[in-house]
Parts: structure tokens; C-alpha cells; sequence
């Protein structure tokens, strides 16, 4: 798989067994061995699941079907690492006050032709913009998707284990976050990123 430019548009998808759950489009800052970097300005077209009501999926779980959705009124910039299994995500709003930290606990990001796939774990953490406070998000969800046999108490722990990595990776400011990245601004010039045709399609494991 070759290694995606910078300012390239690359597809992030979430993945739940052989079908796609979610589809977003972003713009690649950094795509190096021990970093991928992506820029996902507001209002972005994407994908989601919705179920048989024509409501957006939180668990996937029963049927559903790909709808387009925009992407909510944030900038948000995300880090991924090599074989961790959580993302960072910085977020701003339209005027690029800068709103806090949020970890998104996931499956290793996957490379494919379009960009990257990950399996979501459900368990997140929100952290304050001043990094002097923390809290789990969408326990209730983890605990669903267990009862639904989509994860294991054992996978829980893992998970609880990993959020708390990622909380001291930022709270430490262990690189790369020793860096001032709440002035991080994207280029005006950088292009919107779109879905492009091929959003949907499924490759074979590498």
C-alpha cells in the first residue's frame, strides 16, 4: 500500500465485519511510519448506518443500510499511531475556538487504496481543553454491545486499559503532544475533501 501526500483526500471508514458502518472523507497532514495525521473541515459529506426506522445506528446490530449525512459544524484534527488501538481528536469550532481533546478507542487504522479502515470499540473519552479533567463516554453503549455479543467483558478491560493509555499520552504531553497544537490552523487554500465514487468498495486483506 503506497503512503498517501499530504493535503490528499483519503476515505476513513468504519468497518463491522465484511460492511461498512460509517465513511468520512478527510485530508491527510502526515502520513509518516509513526503517525497518520488527518484534517476534517465542517460540514464534510459522509456516510452513516441507519436502521429499518431510517434512524442513525449507534450499534450495529439488525439491519441497516448507508445514508448520506453532513458532518457536524467542527474542524477536527486526529492522530492515529502504528498499532494502537485508540485515535486522538482535537476539536474546533467555526471560529477556531479550540473546544478540548476526545479519544476514540478503535481498532489499529488498516490501509487500503482509498485511505484507512478501523473497527470502533464504542468506549471514547472526552478531555477538557485545559487537559485538567476527564471522563468515559458511552459506557451505556459498550455495555449494550457486550450484552448484544459484540465484545466480551475481557475486551472491556482492554479497552478501560487503553483509554487510560491515551489519557496520559495527552495529559503527559508524550509527543506528539508537547507541542502547541491548539494553534494549529489548516491551510484556506487546502481543497474540501470528498467521498468520491468509490467510498463503498471492499478490498481484500493486504
Amino acid at each position: 500500500m503506497r503512503v498517501f501526500s499530504p493535503i490528499e483526500t483519503v476515505i476513513l471508514r468504519e468497518i463491522w465485519g465484511d460492511r461498512i458502518f460509517a465513511a468520512r472523507p478527510a485530508l491527510v497532514v502526515a502520513d509518516t511510519p509513526g503517525l497518520q495525521q488527518f484534517y476534517k473541515p465542517p460540514g464534510v459529506d459522509t456516510r452513516i448506518a441507519v436502521g429499518v426506522d431510517g434512524h442513525e445506528l449507534r450499534l450495529p446490530a439488525g439491519e441497516w443500510r448507508m445514508e448520506a449525512s453532513p458532518a457536524g459544524a467542527r474542524h477536527v484534527l486526529s492522530f492515529a499511531f502504528p498499532d494502537t488501538p485508540y485515535a486522538v481528536l482535537m476539536f474546533w469550532d467555526h471560529e477556531f475556538r479550540f473546544g478540548g481533546w476526545y479519544v476514540n478507542l478503535q481498532s489499529p487504522l488498516e490501509r487500503t487504496p482509498l485511505g484507512f479502515d478501523t473497527r470502533e470499540h464504542l468506549l471514547d473519552v472526552v478531555i477538557a481543553a485545559d487537559r485538567g479533567a476527564w471522563r468515559w463516554k458511552d459506557e451505556d453503549e459498550l455495555a449494550e454491545a457486550v450484552d448484544l455479543g459484540l465484545f466480551t467483558e475481557h475486551d472491556t478491560v482492554w479497552f478501560r486499559y487503553w483509554g487510560e493509555r491515551a489519557v496520559e499520552h495527552i495529559l503527559l504531553r508524550e509527543p506528539p503532544f508537547d507541542a502547541p497544537w491548539e494553534q494549529w490552523r489548516p491551510d484556506p487554500a487546502w481543497p474540501i475533501p470528498t467521498l468520491g465514487p468509490d467510498w463503498a468498495k471492499m478490498f481484500s486483506p493486504a
